[in-house]
């Protein structure tokens, strides 16, 4: 009987990616009791009640079916309408707007909607665990550019510039940022925008924690001058709203790359669940109310999380957005793993290291606090006592 080294057989690129640091800790956690986990980002509230309702009742109706590839046209208007409103950017609804499984999706697309074999793509690190995975799985190849925590781990328009080859297609950025909770200033993307121009780069803006901005406004790539056709940008449902399982996200563009990322999706995806297409629109409705109490929340739990960092010893800049705080733990003498690692083993808390999210991110660790504040201050509690027993 022929014996088959299967490994062999397997996509080169497929085989050498690494799997996610986020969930190897998940992982762990889930199989130790007594954790308290700091790792994964989703909001620890449940939907609001308005919005499961919404979804329930298109059951009842009998909504069980495929909407257009798209997606339903009444959610395209809303999410139009939302994003004039909040952002002050306008698409229209019939050829500019895609509703995607997830924002995870919508960045697959918008990769392999642009990306030829060989393409570079400008990655800003420490950056989300999927970005440079998903360009290389689109064919591209992806250029880490570091920043660091001393300057905010905001990235410049000289370092972009500075990593732009004749193979450069495009700059993928995320602001506020995941891991680090990082915003960028209005003139820092004006800068950008510039370089962008200057050498007809294109930008995928993947600005799913854009409410979730705490100590300034939210400045809209697309919104720059010259930047909305240039930009692909990327929203949706999960971090606002606390809708991380029902997978809807959102892309916007010209009709052109928004037709291009429609084409792989229908031969794909084919289109979101339409239950969850229903609850979205009562989402972008009636749920803004919802969605201010909840970053209320985030933002008192911020400044707790930041106030406990400083408390055990572990210096912290301050986080502008998202959910993270990314303490330094180099006071302690310890990698990013070794000290995530003892901190699950010892103390029964689980955090990423910083690591997961590029080598700049070496000396970190995340911590998501879209926990409980019971939870949180349970958790730092732990954290300082592992502070306590290092160097």
């Amino acid at each position: 009987m022929t014996t088959y080294n299967w490994a062999d057989r397997l996509n080169p690129t497929v085989r050498e990616v690494k799997p996610s640091g986020i969930r190897r800790f998940f992982d762990m956690a889930s199989e130790m009791k007594g954790v308290i986990s700091l790792g994964v980002g989703e909001p620890d509230f449940v939907t609001p009640w308005r919005i499961r309702e919404a979804s329930i009742y298109a059951l009842e109706k009998g909504y069980t079916m495929y909407t257009a590839n798209s997606g339903l046209p009444e959610l395209r208007r809303e999410i139009s309408r939302f994003t004039a409103d909040c952002f002050g950017c306008t698409y229209d609804s019939n050829s500019e707007v895609l509703v995607t499984v997830g924002v995870s999706e919508g960045l697959d697309l918008a990769l392999r909607a642009i990306v030829a074999p060989g393409d570079e793509i400008i990655v800003p690190e420490p950056c989300y665990v999927s970005y440079q995975p998903c360009v290389a799985l689109a064919g591209g190849i992806p250029v880490p550019v570091p920043t660091r925590g001393e300057d905010g781990f905001v990235v410049t328009a000289a370092q972009i510039e500075a990593a732009i080859t004749p193979r450069t297609k495009a700059l993928l950025l995320c602001y506020p940022n995941n891991p680090t909770g990082a915003v960028i200033s209005r003139a820092e993307l004006e800068a950008i925008a510039e370089v962008c121009a200057t050498h007809d780069i294109l930008v995928i803006s993947d600005e799913i924690y854009a409410a979730l901005t705490y100590e300034s406004e939210h400045t809209c790539f697309a919104t720059l001058p010259g930047m909305r056709d240039r930009t692909i940008l990327l929203q949706g449902f999960s971090k606002a709203f606390a809708m991380t399982g029902w997978r809807v996200g959102y892309a916007l563009g010209n009709t052109d790359f928004i037709g291009a990322m429609t084409k792989i999706h229908q031969f794909t995806m084919l289109c979101a669940p339409i239950t969850a297409q229903m609850a979205a629109i009562e989402a972008l409705k009636n749920g803004r109310e919802d969605m201010h109490r909840m970053v209320n929340q985030y933002n008192h739990r911020r400044r707790l999380c930041l106030k406990a960092c400083q408390e055990i010893g572990l210096p912290c800049f301050n986080p502008g957005g998202a959910f993270y705080v990314f303490p330094d733990i180099r006071p302690t003498g310890l990698s990013s793993e070794e000290f995530t690692e003892r901190l699950i083993k010892e103390e029964k808390v689980a955090v990423v290291p910083g690591n997961a999210f590029g080598e700049c991110g070496e000396g970190y660790i995340r911590c998501s606090y879209a926990a409980s504040v019971d939870n949180l201050t349970e958790a730092f509690k732990r954290i300082g006592r592992l502070v306590q027993r290092t160097p």
